[in-house]
């Protein structure tokens, strides 16, 4: 997110400085103008791929943060193709007066629509900076934001883990006191089956004493 803030800063400056040259435009001749001309080709080349850069790095981000960085890179490549029109536009005025011929009794007039032109382009160049200056605002809140609700994210699930882990531990402490229970379960059966077959043995042995007693009884008779 810092590089996309860098690239944003980049963008602003290049095209405030665009926008400054191309009101320059009606004022320059001859070569002068050609290189002003290539400068501004230059500079909206490495604008675009300013934009480029930062619709690269918003597919990177959390899906939570990308609609804030998506918009704005919309509001850049609608001002981007507002500034190439712009460009195209004093090209192609300056051509047409070339191509009509210079008239001297109207260059005082053109001068003051120049300089009234080059006011106004000032005027946007100061709110398109306004503009960025409170989309970085904006990002930057959206940034903390962002950060705090994953940190509430992490100790929300830092909560989970050791209710978990609670949970993990009484199972494990339920499951040994199952053990033992079933361990003295059997033992008490075990137990309680053999007492039944002494007792068996018990009854089996009176039974045959008294069978054996009455049995000599009736032969000594």
């Amino acid at each position: 997110m810092d590089l996309i803030q860098n690239y944003e800063q980049q963008y602003a400056v290049l095209t405030a400085e665009i926008t400054a040259q191309i009101g320059r435009i009606g004022t320059t001749l001859g070569g002068e103008r050609n290189k002003l001309i290539a400068d501004i080709d230059r500079q909206l080349e490495e604008s675009q791929e300013l934009l480029e850069q930062i619709g690269l790095e918003i597919r990177d981000i959390p899906q939570a943060s990308r609609a804030g960085y998506t918009s704005r890179l919309n509001c850049y490549q609608a001002e981007w193709k507002r500034l190439q029109q712009e460009f195209n536009n004093a090209k192609t005025t300056r051509a047409q007066r070339g191509a009509a011929g210079y008239d001297s009794s109207v260059d005082e007039f053109d001068e003051i629509g120049i300089q009234e032109d080059q006011k106004r382009r000032l005027l946007d160049n100061t709110e398109r900076l306004e503009r960025t200056g409170n989309y970085l605002k904006d990002g930057y809140r959206v940034v903390l934001e962002t950060e705090q609700i994953g940190t509430q994210v992490l100790q929300d699930l830092n909560d989970q883990r050791e209710t978990i882990n609670h949970a993990r531990a009484r199972l494990r402490e339920t499951d040994a006191n199952l053990g033992r229970s079933s361990r003295l379960l059997n033992s008490m059966i075990l137990r309680a089956l053999r007492d039944k077959i002494v007792l068996i043995g018990v009854v089996v042995a009176i039974c045959l004493v008294l069978f054996l007693s009455i049995y000599f009884s009736i032969s000594s008779e």
